[in-house]
C-alpha cells in the first residue's frame, strides 16, 4: 500500500472525526444556552417541586417551609436545578445530532430499531417521572413526616409559645433546601430510569438478543428482581413498594407483548421470501442427525 492511499484511507476517519466534534460543539452550545435559562427561572422550577412536601405537611396542619444549612447552599440548588432544566432543554437538539451522525452508518432495519428508541425513550422517561411525582412522592413524604412528635401551643405561656405535649419530645420537621431538592430528584431519577425497562427489552428483542419466549421463562426471576428494586429505591413501607412493582411488571408483560409482535412480523417477511425455518423442525432434523 502506497503512501497516498494511506492518506485517501484516513480521509474518511478525519472527516467523521470533525463532524463528531461538530455536532458536540452544537450539543454543549444548547446544553449552555438551556443552562441560562433554566437558571432565569429556578425558583419557580423549585416551587413546583415542593408540591408534595407542601401538600404533606398542609394536611397535617403545618406550613411549608424549608431552611439554608450552608451559607452557599442556595446557589448549589439554583446550579442543580440549572443543569437538569438545561439538560432537558438542549435534549431534542442532541437527540437529532445524535441520530444525524449515527443514521448514514445504520442499515434501514437499524434505523427502525434506533430511532424509535430515540423517541420512545424520554417519552417513558416522564411518563416514570410524572408517576414519581404525583404519587410516590406523597406517599413517601406522608410516611416520613409520620415520624414527628407534633408541638401544641402552650395557653397559659401565650398563643405563640409552643411546646411538646407532656412526656414527649419535640420533633418538627425542618427541611434543608438541598437535601429536599437531592431526595426529590434522585426518587425521579429512578423511576424515570425504571420506566425504560420496555424501551430497553424491546430494542434488544427487535436486535435479536432476546425473545419473548425467553422473558417468560424468566418471569418468575423479574418478579423477584423487581421485588428486590421496589425495596432499594423506594421508602420502607408496603404501600410505595407496592405501588412501584405494580407499575414495572406491567411494563414487562408489555415488553414480552412487543417482542412477540415483532417476532410475529420477522417470521411473516422471512415466510414471505422463503426463508423461515421453523424452530422446532430444525431440532428434530438435528436429532435425527
Amino acid at each position: 500500500m502506497s503512501t497516498d492511499d494511506i492518506d485517501d484511507s484516513s480521509a474518511p476517519l478525519m472527516e467523521h472525526l470533525k463532524e463528531l466534534r461538530d455536532r458536540i460543539l452544537i450539543s454543549l452550545a444548547a446544553f449552555v444556552v438551556g443552562i441560562l435559562i433554566a437558571f432565569s427561572v429556578w425558583s419557580p422550577i423549585f416551587n413546583f417541586l415542593t408540591n408534595p412536601i407542601c401538600a404533606a405537611l398542609e394536611g397535617r396542619g403545618q406550613e411549608c417551609q424549608l431552611v439554608l444549612i450552608k451559607l452557599q447552599e442556595g446557589f448549589f440548588v439554583a446550579f442543580r436545578i440549572s443543569v437538569m432544566g438545561g439538560f432537558i432543554l438542549a435534549f431534542p437538539i442532541i437527540a437529532w445530532q445524535l441520530w444525524r451522525f449515527v443514521a448514514p452508518g445504520l442499515y434501514k432495519s437499524e434505523k427502525g430499531a434506533f430511532l424509535p428508541f430515540l423517541l420512545s425513550s424520554p417519552l417513558m422517561f416522564a411518563v416514570g417521572a410524572a408517576f414519581a411525582f404525583y404519587v410516590v412522592l406523597p406517599i413517601a413524604f406522608n410516611f416520613f413526616l409520620g415520624f414527628q412528635q407534633m408541638m401544641v401551643t402552650d395557653p397559659e405561656a401565650g398563643p405563640d409559645l409552643v411546646t411538646a405535649e407532656p412526656g414527649m419530645a419535640g420533633i418538627l420537621f425542618q427541611g434543608s433546601m438541598e437535601q429536599y431538592l437531592s431526595l426529590t430528584t434522585n426518587f425521579i431519577l429512578a423511576f424515570g430510569l425504571c420506566f425504560q425497562l420496555p424501551v430497553l427489552l424491546t430494542l434488544m428483542g427487535k436486535a435479536g438478543l432476546i425473545s419473548a419466549q425467553g422473558l417468560i421463562g424468566m418471569r418468575r426471576y423479574a418478579i423477584v428482581l423487581i421485588l428486590i428494586l421496589a425495596a432499594v429505591v423506594t421508602p420502607p413501607d408496603m404501600m410505595s413498594q407496592l405501588i412501584l412493582f405494580l407499575a414495572i411488571y406491567p411494563l414487562y408483560e408489555v415488553s414480552i407483548f412487543l417482542i412477540r409482535r415483532i417476532e410475529k412480523r420477522r417470521e411473516a417477511d422471512l415466510r414471505a421470501q422463503g426463508l423461515w425455518v421453523d424452530p422446532d423442525e430444525d431440532e428434530a432434523e438435528k436429532g435425527g442427525a
